[in-house]
């Protein structure tokens, strides 16, 4: 791949160096929001979804030391950038990214090595934002990235659910004003959820929902305190700059 289409970039305060592309679609918060609300242990297998560059799964894994993570990701040259990512931050002994399609039939996830119940953790940031209200992006990427179809969202979390092992997490990041979307999608093959609001500044509506939900658990939803990322001021609070500079956790990779 050309260098003058790629970046170098920082993330985590520096914890992470991602190469990604100059045009299209670009890492930002809810990646790193993502891994810091997935709970995982050493020995486990995470599976990142939609994965791109592989800012979340390759965040989750330096975060927890002895966790095998892998990214799926459709895009066969934004998956050898997540490869390429894996190498420099020295994780490629425990990442490894597969070419393939979220939408693809499980003989195909098999053939990866992504069989029915082999994993502990699925995470994941779908393309959220409905075609209807979306302004079209000229970058075909950009657009596979941020627009979704209606009922995009069940597909992947029917996917996500055959992937999990009975109790496994699954952690994924959505548009406030589309939770009832994410509860109808989880429907009654998860239970346990826990919903963390994310908001731009104090006082203002949520603009993103973190949700957590295990597979085949009855407890209840429990509706977290929300994480403000600025203050009124507009400086990052002192929660968003633990979570998005220093790689804390959030209370979702507790439960």
């Amino acid at each position: 791949m050309p260098a003058e289409i790629v970046t170098d970039d920082a993330v985590l305060g520096g914890r992470l160096r991602l190469k990604q592309l100059r045009r299209g679609h670009r890492v930002g918060h809810d990646a790193i929001l993502l891994a810091a609300a997935t709970g995982a242990r050493a020995g486990e297998q995470a599976i990142e979804l939609g994965a791109g560059v592989g800012a979340a799964g390759l965040a989750l894994a330096a975060r927890v030391p002895g966790l095998a993570v892998t990214l799926v990701e459709i895009d066969p040259d934004l998956a050898a950038l997540a490869a390429d990512n894996a190498r420099r931050n020295g994780l490629a002994d425990r990442v490894r990214c597969v070419v393939l399609d979220v939408a693809a039939p499980a003989r195909a996830f098999a053939a990866a090595g992504l069989t029915a119940g082999s994993a502990a953790r699925v995470l994941m940031n779908p393309p959220f934002n409905a075609a209807a209200g979306a302004r079209a992006s000229p970058d075909a990427r950009r657009r596979l990235a941020h627009v979704a179809p209606p009922a995009a969202l069940a597909p992947w979390v029917k996917i996500a659910s055959r992937l999990l092992r009975p109790r496994g997490v699954l952690t994924l990041i959505w548009r406030a004003d589309g939770l009832s979307e994410v509860l109808a999608a989880l429907g009654a093959e998860f239970g346990a959820l826990a919903v963390l609001p994310v908001h731009p500044r104090p006082s203002a509506a949520a603009i993103r929902v973190i949700v957590r939900a295990a597979k085949g658990a009855r407890s209840p939803l429990a509706l977290l305190p929300g994480l403000t990322l600025n203050d009124a001021s507009g400086r990052p609070t002192a929660q968003a700059e633990a979570v998005l500079r220093h790689g804390a956790e959030l209370p979702l990779a507790a439960l």
